[in-house]
């Protein structure tokens, strides 16, 4: 995970309550992108056709990349190893969230879960560019010249499946009404958030959830997906599922039966 160096190398100085809490938040969106890339890769010889599988696995990689970052980010404010962090904390360290976790289902699980969550992280880096924390702006700005491109990739997919056949349709509507609570635990603050929001360092969460209700709503309706009723995601963290457990316990084997070698 470790290598890749980050826009910036300069570290504005920070109070220690919102070092505290940039590191946190810092360390749930690399898990975020580091987990999801992990479901992600387990498409890999697997998709429909062959492009969408080189394609998928090109986003994995580009996801593994927007984590590398992110961890690269939280080294210069604690000296952390973004190897360490990855394979060898166990799932109850973690802080992703747990719509990214869950098995990768079928190819409308897959492709409705990674719509939601591209159409999330549009929206948030967006806003995150303009973070008074120079380093994260200039990763967000970076991250994000990618990630318009995932997220036109999968609005492509969601609409080509919905509007396919009987059954695509079926699936896809399966897949969105599982998916839509989980989707809004993205919007749900970490503990000592509120810090970075009134510093301006991260972005007003309800303000993000809005807007990504409207773009996503409004996709989903010409697609003639129905949305969910929505409620307020929760005021508390969220808690992880079984299978964050089962999935590290594959990612981090290697690491862990030789502590020593070099990842």
């Amino acid at each position: 995970m470790s290598g890749m160096n980050t826009p910036s190398n300069a570290v504005p100085a920070l109070s220690p309550e919102l070092r505290t809490a940039l590191i946190h938040k810092l360390t749930a969106l690399a898990d975020d992108e580091l987990i999801l890339a992990h479901r992600n890769s387990e498409w890999t010889g697997h998709a429909p056709i062959l492009e969408e599988d080189i394609a998928l696995a090109n986003i994995a990689q580009d996801e593994l990349g927007h984590a590398s970052l992110w961890y690269d980010l939280r080294t210069q404010l604690d000296g952390s190893n973004p190897d360490e962090l990855t394979f060898f904390r166990d799932a109850n360290a973690y802080r992703n969230a747990p719509l990214l976790e869950l098995p990768r289902g079928d190819w409308a699980f897959t492709m409705t879960r990674q719509y939601l969550f591209d159409q999330y992280e549009y929206v948030y880096l967006n806003a995150l560019t303009q973070s008074t924390y120079q380093p994260v702006a200039d990763v967000a700005m970076k991250i994000l010249k990618e990630e318009r491109f995932h997220l036109q990739h999968t609005q492509v997919w969601v609409k080509r499946l919905a509007l396919g056949t009987t059954e695509s349709t079926r699936r896809m509507q399966h897949a969105l009404n599982d998916l839509w609570a989980y989707a809004q635990q993205l919007f749900t603050p970490l503990q000592h958030e509120t810090t970075l929001i009134n510093a301006s360092i991260v972005p007003d969460l309800p303000q993000v959830h809005q807007q990504w209700l409207t773009y996503v709503t409004n996709h989903l309706t010409t697609c003639q997906l129905t949305p969910p009723d929505t409620t307020p995601p929760n005021e508390t963290r969220y808690t992880h599922t079984p299978h964050l457990t089962d999935l590290l316990n594959t990612m981090q084997s290697v690491a862990r039966n030789d502590p020593q070698g070099n990842w």
